[in-house]
């Protein structure tokens, strides 16, 4: 389920996903007539007042506007590890069951260029309705898969030529500005759920673990906002290098 005009619009515009069915109100129908009338006859679109859908869904859906999409199955792994591109970044997700920080990383996967998110088999689902909301609709476009060997998906992306890099506060990490060997032309970015933080497997499969500069007494922020810092970086690297 798909909610908000932005998210529905990343649908129908620019997603894997087929679209089933829209319910929208008035003026939403008119926000978004240009993209409705792309839909073919095969995808119905139910018009209704604010009181109906909400009557409808259960709940004040101020938005005004929801989809249904057709899931299908993620991609398997071996196609999201783009064996012929010089510079790849994936972003590796552990133990992530908040929807919110969950959405917003994909958010950031979508802005900073990630080739694809994968979610160990604990994370949350990607195309749950508040994941897609908060994301603006990047779950749907960015290409995501479920790693069900964890943590042994790690040694398939280093056999891929992947540098795990765990993004994790400890004394032992070492600062994105420090040398060369901190950056590769393709890295795999794994990042931990707040509070635990990343798993002693994923932290002993990492080639380097990585900290981002913080005030004293600070140990932490938002995996969400944490994720866009170090994502940030890469895309620097690979924008500044040429790469794709």
């Amino acid at each position: 389920m798909v909610e908000g005009r932005g998210p529905v619009r990343c649908l129908i515009e620019g997603s894997r996903f087929r679209p089933h069915s829209l319910f929208v109100t008035p003026p939403v129908l008119a926000a978004l007539s240009g993209v409705v009338e792309s839909l073919g006859p095969e995808v119905p679109v139910y018009v209704a007042s604010q009181g109906t859908l909400d009557g409808v869904v259960g709940f004040h859906l101020h938005r005004g506007c929801l989809a249904a999409g057709v899931r299908t199955p993620a991609p398997p792994l071996a196609e999201l590890i783009r064996p012929g591109a010089s510079s790849s970044l994936l972003v590796v997700l552990e133990g992530l069951t908040n929807h919110d920080n969950l959405g917003g990383i994909f958010r950031n996967a979508m802005a900073f260029g990630a080739d694809a998110v994968l979610v160990c088999p604990r994370s949350c689902d990607p195309l749950y309705r508040r994941a897609i909301r908060v994301s603006l609709g990047a779950s749907l476009r960015v290409p995501f898969a479920r790693c069900e060997g964890w943590p042994g998906s790690l040694q398939t992306l280093r056999r891929a030529g992947y540098r795990i890099v765990a993004l994790h506060p400890g004394a032992d990490s070492v600062e994105p500005d420090e040398p060369a060997r901190v950056l590769g032309p393709r890295v795999a970015l794994v990042l931990g759920t707040e509070g635990e933080g990343l798993s002693a497997a994923a932290l002993d499969a990492a080639d380097l673990q990585l900290r981002i500069p913080m005030s004293p007494g600070v140990d932490s922020i938002n995996v969400a906002s944490a994720s866009a810092i170090a994502m940030a970086h890469f895309f620097q690297r690979y924008r500044a290098a040429g790469g794709a």
